[in-house]
């Protein structure tokens, strides 16, 4: 008899994979942008200020209170051209101030180098299956995207995007409207519109601009706090507008160099 009970426990453990999955508050994935136009004072920036965000009072704050199973999963991925993306830490459980500054220890023990190109419909669809077969099972999925341009290679961004919506994904945007990288020719100005109209999606999405990089820790321990708790900044839905040009990196990249893929 017990050795039927073991045997139906294993097949049930076998057809059943779900049930070995962690429960979480959020599967989040940190889309960070290493394109060409960032320098390499600026990739260290990114990975410090999520590192010193991670392991602040805010942030394991609001992982205790933030959801019913007070964890949550987390990866860093640096991305730039349509298939250039670097994996930085995999996906680490984050329930305690000690796992977070693991996780940032992992974050700042080297800095890589810049990639070309900046194709935010490439880290989409990097993106939305690496929640597949993770380990976890998350109340929400999340890719969080910073980015100091528009889409200018790989699929346009609004298929990437319809992608993520189809899925029930939640994409929030960092955009980086600073002007200390190389290519000034690739800046919007508006790349928080660009951001509300083309690149965010799913339950709640949200932008949070930084405008200089003295504000990048800030903008990311506030964003983090709202991911964690299912959160807007200002409790408002985006307002899509009608006519807005999703495909404007494109069309600068063809003025400049002819076709964009």
């Amino acid at each position: 008899m017990r050795r039927f009970v073991l045997s139906f426990a294993a097949a049930i453990a076998i057809a059943s994979p779900a049930w070995a999955e962690t429960p979480v508050d959020v599967e989040l994935i940190l889309a960070v942008d290493v394109s060409r136009s960032i320098t390499l004072r600026e990739l260290e920036i990114q990975r410090r200020g999520y590192a010193e965000a991670l392991t602040s009072d805010e942030v394991i704050g609001a992982i205790g209170i933030g959801g019913p199973h007070r964890q949550i999963a987390l990866t860093y991925v640096e991305w730039a051209g349509a298939t250039s993306q670097r994996l930085v830490v995999d996906w680490t459980l984050v329930r305690t101030r000690s796992d977070a500054e693991r996780f940032a220890a992992k974050l700042t023990a080297s800095v890589g180098d810049t990639l070309l190109r900046t194709s935010i419909s490439g880290i989409i669809y990097h993106s939305i299956p690496r929640f597949d077969g993770n380990g976890f099972a998350g109340e929400r999925q999340v890719i969080d995207i910073s980015g100091d341009g528009p889409n200018n290679a790989g699929h346009p961004v609004l298929t990437a995007r319809a992608a993520a919506a189809a899925r029930d994904i939640t994409i929030n945007g960092l955009p980086l409207m600073t002007r200390e990288g190389l290519g000034d020719q690739w800046h919007l100005d508006d790349l928080d519109e660009y951001y509300r109209q083309c690149v965010v999606t799913g339950p709640g999405p949200f932008v949070i601009p930084v405008l200089k990089w003295e504000d990048f820790p800030l903008a990311v321990r506030q964003k983090l706090v709202l991911e964690i708790a299912g959160q807007q900044p200002d409790h408002k839905p985006l307002h899509r507008v009608e006519g807005y040009d999703c495909l404007v990196g494109e069309k600068i990249w063809e003025n400049y160099f002819g076709d964009w893929n």
